[in-house]
């Protein structure tokens, strides 16, 4: 299976940790895992402009670092989302690269999906998730799998294994 793992992550921090365990029990399981480091990249949010729609035929006005993550997400067998809860929600970074699919006129060919989410408070995931389900709901894509853990324990080992383990059984 092709899993693509979209980062949302700005920087190093518990995300990544998740992402790393997932990515370890993946491989393991003789799974190609591709991660994109969305967080770190240039992507503007999408601008509604149907340009992508029209004249585009499926290419973005925008001409930013989305361009490198189209051939991965649009090809993937299993999409993973991993951010920091930032205000409630995914962050910015993720946000733009989701909303910028629109692009592609059909979502890609993923049929299973998984979310890991990390914070420094408890109880905040809600609007995280509710996006994330209704991503799945409007695209028929199967939820696997849901990780949320607050600082510190988005960083055990304890979480890591069980992460791990996750993606070892795909």
């Amino acid at each position: 299976m092709k899993i693509t793992v979209l980062n949302g992550s700005p920087r190093k921090q518990n995300t990544s940790f998740m992402v790393d365990a997932f990515v370890a029990g993946a491989e393991e399981a003789g799974h190609t895992v591709e991660v994109i480091q969305v967080g770190k990249m240039k992507i503007g949010g999408c601008l509604g402009c149907e340009y992508c729609h029209g004249k585009g035929e499926g290419q973005c006005i925008q001409k930013d670092d989305m361009e490198k993550v189209y051939p991965a997400f649009a090809d993937c067998d299993m999409i993973v989302f991993a951010s920091p809860i930032y205000y409630f929600g995914m962050t910015a970074q993720i946000a733009a690269a989701i909303q910028r699919v629109y692009a592609l006129m059909k979502w890609p060919k993923a049929t299973k999906a998984a979310l890991l989410l990390s914070s420094m408070s408890p109880n905040v995931y809600d609007g995280a998730i509710a996006t994330y389900k209704g991503i799945l709901g409007f695209t028929g894509i199967e939820d696997v799998g849901v990780f949320t853990a607050k600082d510190p324990e988005n960083s055990t080992d304890e979480l890591k294994q069980t992460i791990y383990d996750f993606a070892k059984g795909l």
